[in-house]
């Protein structure tokens, strides 16, 4: 039979810090999710049009690109373009210069869109974090990065 042994001041420090950090992902995802359903817009989707914005005009990545950097399975970034592309605010091209890449651009109204989601989102994130002073607000951000590069290293 298995002996209990007693748990360690660091292992219960990190046991909670971990219980902590899913709470409050989850309590965030939770209140993303309700105000991005005001915009039909799940928050898998916004992922994907931060991507396509953060790369600049003409807003436009290969779908290998979108693969890196939302480090996701090449179907399910085909699953995740399809659905955008269905609403509207992206589409699909074949790359002149390379016919077998696919090209992934962000629509006007994708754009538009993409403008008042992620308005909405920053709003939602620095009201849901407000109630943290500005300093340890900023220290827990540099902490968590630091813990996320040992993790996954650079992106």
């Amino acid at each position: 039979m298995a002996q209990i042994t007693e748990v360690t001041e660091d292992e219960r420090v990190s046991k909670a810090l971990s219980m902590r950090l899913l709470r409050v992902a989850r309590l965030l995802e939770t209140e993303l999710r309700r105000e991005l359903a005001a915009f039909g817009i799940e928050l898998w989707e916004v992922e994907l049009l931060g991507a396509l914005v953060r790369s600049g005009a003409p807003y436009r990545l290969s779908a290998g690109q979108l693969l890196e950097s939302m480090r996701l399975t090449s179907g399910g970034v085909t699953k995740r373009v399809a659905g955008l592309e269905s609403k509207g605010l992206v589409r699909r091209d074949v790359n002149p210069g390379d016919r077998r890449q696919i090209l992934v651009t962000l629509t006007e109204e994708g754009r538009r869109r993409a403008a008042e989601v992620f308005s909405t989102k920053t709003e939602t994130e620095t009201r849901l974090l407000a109630t943290l002073p500005a300093a340890v607000r900023r220290g827990l951000n540099d902490d968590l990065r630091s813990l996320l590069l040992d993790w996954e290293g650079p992106r």
